[in-house]
């Protein structure tokens, strides 16, 4: 007998407006446009339907490489809601990537916005799954399926599948710094954890909010802040499926008033950079700002707040966990840190053997929560190196001070040993950023003319600043002002751009070269 409350399908973090009188509301502005949740419900029921007919079953993956339009939370909560595996996949990836997802997934079915089919339609003959292509706001192509025409001919009435709070509901796949990207799996209960544990428990998101994220729908952040977390409390969100700039930014959070922002650390280094931007922009709508994907320095914190009068609460998540476990708190925020354990979390320092740390010594982070992938799909060694019983190992080094605050230092690929002793990239890219000529910084390890590793760094000057031997000089005794002499670095370079990933990591491992 199946017992009725061991049936849970994360579809209802959608649903659930409905039945709580919310048909009504607006879920979704993009543009002029807005859909309602009785839309977007209604939406996401036809795109399960219309799954269904194309012979997709239970546990069949789904992939997704669709711009951040309604038609993104339609497929994703359509296909789990049949209890289908959706898969989220970055959008500006080459044609190679995507072949690798739909053959690693052996994904049936894929639904690709119409400005993004000229990266299928090459690969298409060597996805051998690959039996149907949707494209959004096509003209037509050749062997695919429309998504309106779709749609409009499935009924908008769907029941959920018969799904455990266990059963597989979406992966992701995590940008990992090097090899093959590693497809994180993740269950039907894991969204609802994130949403009580972080988006009421840390930044207390209710149903008056109207949520913006820059950071986009693909990425797990993305994924949180601007549709579950917000679906999950009833609250709205603003869509934008342009790209990213700091302009385009501001002039989205201007005409439509979030109240709660999200970005990434080198977004919100790009807007403070826009001449006048307080004055040009309107952010007082804006209650809070939330920052992820990589360590967010001091001294942005301390000018974002203040030009604009609101606190950044960085924190730090993974792809592997789903969204943050580690976070500032609104009015508690110690700058340059990444907070404190989100509820829900655990967390452990160890050293390279497994021992935990004493307080205050750099460790290993690894993190418990009921939010955790169980696995990496198709990848047994990865899965047993990252996945250690109930821990999650992330890679990254950490510190805790005496009042369980946690300060980031670095990948655990990324530290430094110089003479003996470990020097976060961080700290020397945090100090680095404080001096009134430097945009950015990035700092790795080089080895001196006898094999020693030394610190390097990297910097982009802000505009109408000039590269010099003098500047260099400044710039060392600046940084041994700052912090431990010793850590200062031994070179510098000045460059125009740093390399990152599309969620604004610095890929410290091109500049080690």
């Amino acid at each position: 007998m199946t017992n009725q409350s061991d049936r849970y399908n994360a579809s209802i973090v959608l649903d659930h407006n409905l039945a709580q009188g919310r048909g009504d509301k607006v879920a979704i502005y993009i543009g002029d446009q807005t859909y309602t949740y009785q839309q977007l419900g209604e939406l996401a029921n036809r795109t399960g339907n219309a799954l269904k007919e194309l012979g997709i079953e239970q546990e069949q993956r789904v992939l997704m490489l669709l711009l951040d339009t309604p038609q993104f939370p339609a497929t994703f909560f359509g296909a789990i809601k049949i209890g289908a595996v959706p898969i989220p996949t970055n959008t500006v990836m080459q044609s190679a990537d995507y072949e690798y997802f739909l053959n690693d997934s052996r994904a049936q079915a894929l639904v690709v916005s119409a400005p993004l089919y000229n990266l299928i339609e090459p690969i298409r003959a060597n996805c051998k799954y690959l039996k149907h292509v949707i494209v959004v706001g096509g003209d037509g192509e050749p062997d695919t399926l429309d998504w309106q025409t779709w749609v409009n001919a499935a009924s908008p009435a769907l029941d959920p599948a018969d799904t455990s709070p266990d059963d597989i509901a979406f992966w992701l796949y995590s940008s990992g710094s090097t090899g093959f990207p590693k497809g994180a799996v993740h269950l039907q209960h894991d969204i609802a954890f994130t949403i009580e544990n972080y988006a009421r428990g840390v930044i207390n998101m209710t149903e008056n909010d109207l949520c913006f994220s820059g950071s986009k729908l693909f990425h797990a952040y993305g994924l949180g802040n601007n549709m579950t977390f917000p679906y999950g409390v009833g609250a709205s969100t603003v869509l934008f499926p342009g790209r990213p700039t700091p302009e385009a930014l501001f002039q989205v959070i201007t005409r439509f008033h979030p109240t709660l922002y999200f970005s990434v650390p080198t977004m919100y280094a790009a807007m403070l950079a826009v001449p006048d931007a307080e004055k040009k922009y309107d952010l007082s709508s804006v209650r809070l700002c939330v920052s992820a994907a990589e360590a967010l320095p001091a001294e942005i914190f301390r000018q974002w707040k203040e030009k604009f009068g609101v606190e950044i609460l960085d924190g730090i998540g993974s792809t592997e966990m789903l969204h943050i476990f580690i976070s500032n708190y609104p009015g508690r925020v110690k700058a340059g840190s990444s907070g404190q354990l989100v509820p829900g979390y655990l967390a452990k320092l160890t050293d390279e053997d497994g021992t935990q740390v004493p307080a205050g010594e750099i460790g290993d982070l690894l993190i418990s929560g009921d939010s955790a992938a169980p696995f990496y799909w198709n990848k047994h060694a990865k899965s047993k190196h990252t996945m250690r019983g109930d821990w999650m190992f992330t890679g990254d080094k950490y510190h805790i001070d005496a009042d369980g605050y946690f300060w980031y230092d670095g990948r655990s690929d990324d530290m430094l040993k110089v003479g003996g002793t470990w020097v976060s990239p961080i700290e020397v890219e945090n100090a680095l950023i404080e001096h009134p000529a430097v945009l950015e910084s990035a700092v790795v390890g080089a080895k001196d003319e006898t094999g020693l590793i030394k610190t390097k760094a990297f910097v982009v000057l802000k505009e109408g600043r000039v590269e010099s031997p003098e500047l260099v000089k400044e710039l060392q005794e600046f940084v041994k002002n700052h912090i431990a002499p010793y850590k200062y670095p031994r070179t510098i370079v000045f460059i125009q751009d740093l390399p990152k990933t599309v969620t604004g990591k610095i890929q410290r491992y091109k500049l080690r070269g």
